[in-house]
C-alpha cells in the first residue's frame, strides 16, 4: 500500500513537472544577437513560479519576487484602526515630539522623498549629523529587524528610539508625555483612540500602525506584479531578468519586501578610519558581524538617494558599478593580520561582468519600483 502512495506521489509530481514544461515558451531570450523582447515578454507574463530559474547560490534560502500585502500585518499587541493610523500621522509631523520643538520624525523621512531625506547621514538636535543614512520607512512593515544594524525587533520600538536620542530629537520618555499630557488636542486623540490620557506606549503605537500603512503600490513594478503585464518597459523587464539571474540581485534581494532581511558586509566598514562603523557587531558582539548591515528594502529605491549605511553613493550608476565590481574587498595591514575583528567582505559579492546595455536595463528596472 505505501509502494503505491509512492508511486502516485511520483506519478503525480511528474505530471505536473510536464504541465509545467509544456507552458513553457520555446524561445530564448538572450542570444548572439541580443535580447528577443518579445521572448522575454512572453516568459515573464507567465505566474513568478513559472518564469527562468534565477541564479540562486547554494545554501541560500529564498523566495520569488512577490507583490505587496494588501494590508500590512498588525501584531495582537497593536490592532489596526484606522482612528491610530490617523493619530500616527500627526504624530508622524508634528515637531512637538522633539526636545527642540524644531525636529520631526518627517525631518528625516519626508513624504515628497519617498520617506527618505536626500541627505548622506541625517541632521537632528542643534543641526547634529547622525553617522548614518536614513533609510526610506516604506515597506518598513515587511521587516523582523529595525535600523541598519536590527537593534529594534518591532515598529513599536523603533518609533521611540529617535524621540530619545541626544543626535536625533533629543527627548525623554517622560517629558514626551508630560508635554503631550498638557496638550488639550493630543488629549482628545488619545482618549478616543486609546481610552487613555497621552503614554509613550501608545505614541510607539500609533507611530507604528501609520508606518505599517507606508505601502508602495503606485509603481510600474508593483502594477507589474499585480498582472498587469505591460507595465514594465522592454528595458525594465530585461533588467528584471537580469536582476534574478547574471545580476544575482536575488540572493539578497527577494520577496514582497525585496530584502532578505540578513545582514551582510559589502566592504564598505572604514574599519580602522575615520568613519568607521562596525554595524550588527555593534548588536550582537560576534566578530562575523563586524560592518556587516541589513539588506534594505529597494521599493522607490531610485528617489531614496543618496545610498548605503553611510550615503556614499549619490547615484544609481554608481552603486551598479560597484556591485558589477564585485564591492571593495579590504585587505588587513601588517598591524590588523591577526585582529580577530577584521571584517570579511560577503563571498556572495563577485565581479559580474556585465556590459553597459546590462547595466543600462538594470537601472530601468530599479526605476520601477
Amino acid at each position: 500500500m505505501r509502494f503505491a502512495y509512492f508511486l502516485l506521489i511520483i506519478f503525480s509530481f511528474s505530471l505536473y513537472n510536464l504541465a509545467k514544461a509544456e507552458t513553457q515558451p520555446k524561445c530564448v531570450i538572450e542570444h548572439a544577437a541580443g535580447v528577443d523582447f518579445t521572448c522575454l515578454r512572453q516568459w515573464y507574463s507567465q505566474a513568478p513560479a513559472l518564469w527562468p530559474a534565477p541564479f540562486i547560490e547554494e545554501n541560500i534560502t529564498w523566495t520569488e519576487l512577490a507583490a505587496l500585502p494588501e494590508q500590512a500585518l498588525s501584531p495582537e499587541s497593536n490592532p489596526f484602526t484606522e482612528a491610530k493610523r490617523a493619530l500616527g500621522e500627526k504624530l508622524f509631523f508634528d515637531p512637538l515630539l522633539s526636545g527642540s520643538k524644531q525636529v520631526s520624525c518627517a525631518s528625516c523621512h519626508e513624504p515628497r522623498l519617498a520617506f527618505a531625506d536626500a541627505r548622506r547621514v541625517s541632521i537632528g538636535h542643534a543641526q547634529q549629523e547622525g553617522r548614518r543614512n536614513a533609510p526610506s520607512v516604506v515597506a518598513s512593515s515587511l521587516f523582523e529587524l529595525l535600523f541598519w544594524d536590527g537593534r529594534k525587533a518591532s515598529l513599536e520600538e523603533q518609533a521611540l528610539a529617535p524621540i530619545i536620542d541626544p543626535v536625533e530629537m533629543a527627548f525623554s520618555i517622560q517629558e514626551l508625555e508630560h508635554r503631550l499630557q498638557a496638550d488639550s488636542t493630543y488629549i482628545a486623540y488619545f482618549e478616543q483612540v486609546f481610552h487613555d490620557k497621552p503614554k509613550a506606549i501608545y505614541v510607539g503605537q500609533a507611530l507604528a500602525t501609520y508606518q505599517r500603512s507606508l505601502l508602495p503600490k503606485d509603481t510600474d513594478f508593483e502594477r507589474f506584479m499585480q498582472g498587469q503585464n505591460t507595465a514594465l518597459s522592454d528595458q525594465a523587464l530585461y533588467g528584471l531578468h537580469l536582476f534574478r539571474t547574471k545580476g544575482r540581485c536575488l540572493n539578497c534581494h527577494q520577496g514582497a519586501a525585496l530584502s532578505d532581511q540578513q545582514f551582510h558586509n559589502l566592504g564598505l566598514t572604514y574599519y580602522g578610519r575615520k568613519y568607521e562603523d562596525l554595524g550588527r557587531y555593534e548588536v550582537t558582539a560576534k566578530a562575523e558581524d563586524v560592518g556587516a548591515f541589513r539588506t534594505p528594502s529597494l521599493r522607490l529605491v531610485s528617489r531614496t538617494g543618496p545610498w548605503m549605511h553611510n550615503g556614499l553613493f549619490p547615484n544609481l550608476e554608481g552603486i551598479l558599478n560597484m556591485y558589477n565590481a564585485g564591492m571593495p574587498t579590504i585587505t588587513p595591514n601588517a598591524e590588523q593580520i591577526k585582529d580577530p575583528l577584521f571584517p570579511k567582505k560577503s563571498p556572495l559579492l563577485q565581479p559580474l561582468q556585465l556590459n553597459s546595455d546590462e547595466l543600462f536595463a538594470l537601472k530601468a528596472f530599479l526605476q520601477s519600483l
